[in-house]
């Protein structure tokens, strides 16, 4: 059974209990002082209490999707996600492949024209040749006949570390409410494009180019764009594209915006940082090159280098957000560097967490729509 798997819970939860009532009723026979009454006590409570965490770990972890296998959970995930292999053109050996379908939970989800339609698919970057999987939604408009000629703007849309790709879709239901925004007339239909920004797993590349490793900046820059709009009705301008993402993917949709603002015309950061860190997860980054560790850096990028003609989203909260001072720092230095522009949310309270995240993903995908068009 899979770690994300709803039976997997509901096993381990049935044997929590199981061990709860166990342990209420053979109290009694256990309450002698022997060495065998002691130890059967303190078994029981040992292997009930194990359940009652195990249980409450896989429902966490289902709601905000940490891991998604369980080599993933004891980081045995070592593939550095690199492939060499390219078919030939024409022979199925495209960048990007659909591996997979599934419906969007939405009234009349069964039909792609009416509730849209989420795609698997394995990416496969042509020139940093890193493979990543992830999961493309069209809009119900993309299947409707009035608009067979028509191409939509994209975004793509990055969890935080770890996560996995499946809690953009179950946890914080980016596709239903891209579908709920469309239909409303609040937002223009678009296609999102999601996945983690760990390409290299375990390790945490931040969206950074690693001298000697994962390309993984220029994947997101070049790759990815280039392999969805092969496969896909996007518009090929720059207005054409924006990114959005959480924590480290809200990072990574500044810094993408920031610095390569021909392909992204906006990024939305919900309870981004503004600094690659430094630390046992992303091991070293740059490898002794101070430019590469100065452009990682935000807010240096803002003072040294020319100002991007992009628009930049941030969000955070008064109250529960580590990073809200930061954020009001990084907001003042870009009101400073035309063309840049800059917008926020900034809620009165809120953690870094999904449920802060969902009450923001609405504004910030209409703020997103309001900056790309391409008809």
């Amino acid at each position: 059974m899979g770690l994300t798997s709803n039976k997997m819970l509901v096993v381990v939860v049935v044997l929590a209990l199981a061990l709860f009532v166990g342990t209420v009723w053979h109290w009694p026979r256990l309450s002698r002082r022997s060495w065998r009454a002691v130890g059967g006590r303190v078994g029981l409570l040992f292997a009930t209490q194990l359940m009652v965490f195990a249980s409450i770990g896989l429902a966490a972890n289902q709601a905000f999707g940490f891991y998604a296998t369980w080599t993933d959970l004891f980081g045995r995930e070592r593939g550095q996600g690199v492939v060499v292999d390219h078919g030939a053109a024409g022979a199925g050996g495209g960048p990007l492949q659909v591996v997979g379908t599934q419906q969007v939970t939405v009234p009349g989800g069964s039909r792609p024209e009416i509730g849209g339609q989420i795609q698997k698919v394995e990416i496969v970057g042509r020139t940093t040749r890193i493979a990543s999987p992830a999961f493309v939604y069209l809009p119900p408009e993309y299947f409707q006949a009035r608009y067979r000629t028509r191409t939509f703007p994209a975004s793509v849309v990055l969890t935080g570390y770890p996560g996995t790709a499946e809690a953009l879709i179950k946890g914080l239901q980016y596709p239903q409410t891209a579908h709920e925004l469309a239909g409303d007339g609040r937002m223009q239909p678009m296609i999102l494009v999601m996945l983690r920004p760990t390409v290299a797993p375990p390790r945490d590349t931040e969206c950074v180019d690693v001298p000697g490793g994962p390309q993984t900046e220029s994947f997101f820059a070049k790759d990815l764009p280039d392999a969805v709009t092969a496969h896909y009705r996007t518009g090929g301008r720059p207005r054409s594209w924006g990114v959005i993402g959480d924590s480290t993917g809200g990072y990574c949709a500044l810094k993408l915006a920031m610095h390569h603002p021909d392909v992204y015309a906006a990024g939305a950061g919900l309870s981004p940082y503004y600094r690659a860190p430094i630390d046992p997860t992303t091991g070293d980054l740059f490898r002794g090159n101070k430019d590469l560790r100065n452009r990682a850096d935000l807010g240096w990028c803002l003072k040294r280098l020319a100002a991007p003609d992009t628009s930049l989203l941030v969000t955070s909260s008064r109250a529960g957000e580590k990073g809200y001072r930061s954020t009001l720092a990084f907001i003042r230095q870009v009101r400073t560097r035309k063309p840049t522009r800059i917008s926020s949310i900034l809620l009165d309270s809120g953690g870094h967490n999904f449920n802060t995240w969902r009450r923001e993903i609405p504004p910030a995908l209409q703020w997103l729509s309001g900056r790309l068009g391409d008809r």
